[in-house]
């Protein structure tokens, strides 16, 4: 971490991060307690969340908040930014990170399937911001960073309704800081590229899916998750105040 830049406009700040209890999110919650934020964060992987909150701790930072929940159901998602707000005050970073990458392939596709997948990739990205824009608009100030993916650059095929749903991201991302931006709240969206969290790793990594990835970016090193977590810590400071709308790619150049 000393090696990057620090933030002092991070300390203190309310962050609220879906999707962190491992992978990228899990990067996100370690670097933002890093930073000296007040973090709250939801998953559904219990023994993972309750392991991180203990690493951060123990790591000397602020340890921040696990709240178990799903977040396609929305009542919930609702009640854990509550909660989280009751912890640490109104929420000033929204991190709308946890998605739904599982492969598929378009002929076994079912419209059950559909649901399922947009609505951890982007219906809970739409509601999450309903609920914390509120707060921000009475602050007249707030950053919210959505995750969309390279996928939809490139079309990646075998994982249909996961591309359409990242482009969905960007689309509202590039609404709500239309509709939020008058109120200083700025909405930009991160882009990854092919990450190496332990899941991608264990099941999708070959060689040769790896000499092909090296053959593409210009810059012929693999990412990992702080590589993302620390284009969230540049988005959620004031040194970003007027960017907004924007969509921030992170792939070492492939696209």
């Amino acid at each position: 971490m000393s090696d990057f830049a620090s933030y002092p406009s991070l300390k203190g700040r309310s962050v609220f991060i879906s999707g962190g209890g491992s992978g990228i999110g899990a990067e996100l919650v370690t670097q933002f307690c890093a930073q000296g934020a007040r973090v709250a964060f939801i998953d559904v992987a219990e023994e993972a969340s309750q392991a991180l909150v203990e690493t951060i701790g123990r790591a000397g930072h602020p340890a921040p908040v696990f709240i178990n929940c799903d977040v396609t159901d929305i009542d919930a998602l609702r009640a854990a930014i509550v909660q989280a707000e009751a912890a640490h005050g109104g929420i000033d970073v929204l991190v709308n990170n946890a998605a739904n990458d599982q492969r598929h392939k378009l002929a076994e596709l079912t419209p059950d399937d559909w649901t399922r997948i947009t609505d951890v990739n982007v219906r809970h990205q739409l509601f999450a911001i309903q609920a914390v824009s509120e707060g921000m608009r009475r602050r007249r100030h707030g950053s919210i960073i959505n995750f969309s993916s390279v996928t939809w650059l490139k079309g990646t095929p075998g994982l249909p309704v996961y591309v359409a749903s990242k482009a969905a991201v960007v689309g509202l991302t590039r609404a709500m800081a239309r509709e939020l931006g008058p109120d200083g709240i700025r909405v930009n969206v991160i882009l990854p590229g092919w990450i190496m969290t332990e899941r991608q790793v264990r099941l999708w990594l070959t060689p040769e899916g790896e000499a092909r990835l090296m053959q593409n970016q210009c810059i012929p090193e693999k990412l990992y998750p702080p590589d993302v977590a620390r284009m969230a810590l540049f988005l959620a400071a004031d040194d970003s105040r007027l960017i907004t709308g924007q969509s921030l790619v992170v792939d070492g150049g492939a696209t």
